[in-house]
């Protein structure tokens, strides 16, 4: 097994984390223009051709049936709403507001480990998560300032992250990743694209080429995300996610003329601080048995690689699906 290099490991997540921020800087950009629905339908169909290469080079026999289809439908379901509100979001909300909204999904995923995962939850990390939710209240201010469907939105794509998160973690082991992964992705581009004749706007090719780089800069992410993991242990990589905050802030302030009040800061602060404890101590030992926040990531997931397929190849190991920007590779013996 290959050495670990937790400095590598970082930079990787930095680099992956400094590609997604821009990548939402763009979603915010087109939607003044744009519908949320079209900006992910456009993404989706331009993405498809590439994961349709990765999964067509995966040669191992099997079948597109799901062991668990309940399971498998509702996490398609809650991919489809938690990738639609999050560029919802992205395009009504300063990127500062949004960020640390979706920085509680860790915690949303150890409330819904309880119960779907059986895991306990003792009372330093129940009070990590009070902590950490009463940061997200101090961003939206509830009752100070005017909250905004983005707010909501974003509230839900945090719940729904996590809920297909958690269902991950319970299924994944025997469910197929491609069967995880197709569903959703099929799912997202068949509701998008019966709604999109309702909201469609016609697009000129700077705009095509805006969306033709989200959908790059997301497996580039995601690519390199996986990588970082590779070199690095999670409990280091896991937090460099945070430094999102910091783009957000930067891309606010030059593209979009957005400024940041010290009450957001505190509670992105704070909702940091709550996540970056709950990293450490899922990292010790007997604290949790599935790690569920650990095993959280992003956006994007990929099939399992077998050392023989073109990612397989890339990586030199194999990789295990996961959710959202969720990527966590499985080390071979």
């Amino acid at each position: 097994m290959q050495e670990k290099s937790n400095l590598k490991g970082a930079l990787y997540g930095l680099l992956a984390m400094a590609i997604y921020a821009s990548h939402d800087a763009i979603v915010k950009g087109l939607g003044g223009k744009f519908s949320a629905i079209q900006i992910v339908f456009v993404a989706a169909l331009l993405s498809f051709p590439i994961l349709s290469f990765i999964m067509l080079n995966d040669k191992r026999a099997g079948h597109l049936r799901p062991a668990y289809p309940g399971w498998v439908i509702l996490r398609s379901v809650c991919m489809i709403i938690a990738g639609l509100t999050a560029f919802y979001a992205f395009s009504t909300l300063p990127l500062a507001q949004v960020y640390p909204i979706l920085f509680a999904t860790p915690l949303l995923v150890t409330i819904l480990s309880i119960p779907l995962l059986g895991e306990t939850v003792r009372l330093r990390r129940w009070v990590a998560i009070a902590v950490g939710l009463a940061g997200v209240l101090i961003v939206v201010r509830p009752g100070q300032a005017d909250l905004a469907l983005g707010h909501l939105a974003a509230v839900l794509s945090a719940f729904c992250t996590a809920l297909a998160s958690v269902i991950v973690r319970k299924i994944g082991t025997q469910e197929r990743s491609i069967v995880l992964l197709i569903y959703p992705m099929m799912g997202n581009f068949l509701a998008m694209g019966m709604a999109l004749p309702f909201v469609y706007v016609p697009m000129d090719m700077t705009d095509f080429a805006l969306m033709g780089t989200i959908a790059l800069f997301g497996l580039t992410a995601s690519f390199i995300t996986i990588l970082a993991y590779r070199e690095g242990e999670a409990v280091i990589v896991a937090p460099m996610q945070y430094s999102q905050i910091i783009w957000a802030v930067v891309f606010g302030y030059l593209f979009f003329s957005e400024g940041i009040d010290l009450t957001t800061l505190v509670g992105a602060g704070v909702v940091i601080a709550s996540g970056v404890y709950m990293v450490l101590r899922e990292k010790s030992a007997g604290t949790s048995q599935n790690m569920p926040v650990l095993n959280t990531r992003h956006r994007l997931e990929m099939p399992y690689a077998p050392r023989s397929s073109l990612l397989g190849r890339l990586l030199k190991r194999p990789v295990t699906p996961g959710l959202g920007r969720e990527m966590r590779v499985r080390e071979t013996k």
